[in-house]
């Protein structure tokens, strides 16, 4: 296999320029794919999906009829960043994140914004994610929402923009994780040759950052609160609480007294100052939501209002994530921060808006339609690649509940090549960086690349059939850490052998 064949086809292309020939950051992969001998790279390929199966790195998709879990696709060729691309995409994030963060406590507290009418109140009163038993409140440090998951997409022209924002419980990045780590072992002559930023400090910067939420207490006790083991993302729990060094709990295994929290142990009650929670609000207190819910800790609520305990992240932040809102974060961030968004939004028509919706029904089958408050995919119409009987039926939904649906121009994703059939394919990406809020903010060097594995399709989401690929940020000035371990990696295999 040779990248010489490969066609770009109008597309914007992560590696190639249009005339088929690479990137500057991508001329070393290049080089190196093109030097292997013939069959090498599908064996490779090969190689990295059995690691994938031996590490069980698997995810849930919920009422599948084959099994719960799936081990998630995985090619071998990445994506590359220029760090020209990635500083500017990291200035975007930082600045997006904090103006976010600002517009928690703004509607939770003073609601000046909306007085202001910058975003319509009715917008948050109608957001389904807003809890109004965290009004009044200001979390530890001020930060509502610790670990970030933007999604980026890339167009014909190259331009960056936000495609949403997840702030409630972003996933994936274990797999950013497992997947840096199975490529090293799979192309460590590759790793030689490029520099490349490092990931894997992320799990010790996520811990600092939760630690620092404690930081009164000497030796803080944190906990990753999961659902349990039939949540789509409990691979991800798991992986990231023993990566940390830290306990995985489940609701059965806290308990709270004198409004402070405890974790059941062998040896007794232990105190736990700070939650990593990856249930979701409505399961998080039957005190405080949901009465039903089997999830939560019945009076957590109550010992985290009290200072007691530090939950990340904040009940109530998912508000930020509504895809009605996020039509109004360039607007959110020249308020508190008088700047102008970096990074741009993609052209969005909040169908709440009578003339929005109108264009919506008028041009629905050019346009991608969203429900405000799904994710993963879900609740979602792609006009150009569907029938006319489906964008009639939606239709009908936009019309029946018009506040919960948005519109946006279909974006020509970017796409990188993968190996298909014994050759190399374009198919189309987005990125998820992760963010991480603490004492600093620090931006995992890449991200979650995401790939619509389906010929011509732009669903990356796993639970639709996309896949994932690692993504190499190339280093400003100097040669990153990841060279010296692909060389030790290569002279221990040698060594075996």
């Amino acid at each position: 296999m040779k990248f010489g064949n490969y066609d770009t086809e109008g597309f914007y292309d992560e590696l190639c320029l249009p005339d088929g020939t690479p990137r500057p950051a991508a001329e070393p992969l290049f080089t190196k794919i093109n030097e292997l001998p013939e069959g090498e790279l599908q064996r490779r390929q090969k190689i990295a999906e059995t690691a994938f199966y031996d590490n069980g790195i698997t995810f849930a998709v919920y009422g599948n009829k084959d099994g719960k879990d799936k081990i998630i696709p995985f090619d071998v060729i990445p994506r590359i960043v220029s760090a020209a691309d990635w500083k500017h995409l990291e200035a975007g994030l930082k600045q997006r994140t904090e103006a976010l963060n600002c517009f928690l406590t703004d509607i939770y507290n003073d609601r000046k914004i909306l007085r202001d009418k910058v975003v319509p109140e009715s917008l948050i009163n109608t957001c389904t994610a807003y809890r109004a038993q965290m009004e009044g409140f200001v979390p530890p440090k001020g930060i509502w929402a610790h670990i970030t998951g933007t999604d980026l997409v890339r167009d014909t022209d190259g331009t960056f923009y936000v495609l949403e924002d997840n702030m409630r419980c972003p996933s994936g990045v274990s797999y950013v994780l497992q997947n840096r780590q199975i490529l090293k072992r799979t192309f460590p002559q590759v790793f030689s040759n490029c520099s490349i930023r490092p990931v894997d400090e992320y799990c010790t910067r996520l811990r600092h950052a939760l630690e620092y939420l404690a930081d009164s207490t000497a030796s803080p006790k944190v906990v990753v609160l999961t659902p349990g083991i039939y949540n789509s993302a409990y691979y991800e729990h798991s992986y990231l609480a023993q990566q940390m060094g830290v306990d995985l709990v489940t609701g059965d295994d806290l308990v709270v007294q004198d409004k402070k929290v405890y974790a059941r142990t062998t040896r007794g009650l232990k105190q736990v100052h700070v939650i990593y929670r990856r249930v979701d609000d409505e399961f998080l207190d039957p005190k405080v939501f949901r009465p039903d819910s089997c999830l939560g800790v019945p009076g957590l609520i109550e010992a985290y209002k009290a200072g007691n305990v530090a939950l990340a992240k904040a009940p109530g932040c998912g508000v930020a994530d509504d895809k009605a809102i996020y039509t109004y974060v360039p607007q959110i961030i020249k308020y508190y921060l008088g700047e102008e968004a970096i990074i741009p939004n993609v052209p969005t028509f909040v169908c709440e808006n009578p003339k929005h919706m109108q264009h919506v029904l008028d041009h629905i089958e050019n346009m991608v339609v969203k429900a405000a408050s799904e994710s993963g995919g879900y609740g979602m119409l792609v006009g150009p690649k569907s029938t006319k009987e489906e964008c009639e039926a939606f239709k009908s939904k936009i019309i029946a509940n018009p506040r919960n649906y948005i519109a946006q121009p279909m974006i020509s994703l970017s796409r990188v090549p993968c190996i298909v059939d014994g050759g190399f394919e374009g198919r189309h990406v987005d990125l998820r960086p992760y963010i991480v809020q603490g004492r600093e903010t620090y931006i995992l060097p890449g991200g979650l690349t995401r790939v619509a594995l389906r010929k011509g399709s732009i669903v990356v989401n796993s639970s639709q059939g996309g896949g994932c690929k690692d993504t190499w940020v190339i280093a400003e000035n100097e040669k990153a850490p990841e060279l010296g371990q692909a060389k030790l990696w290569m002279e221990q295999q040698q060594q075996q052998q």
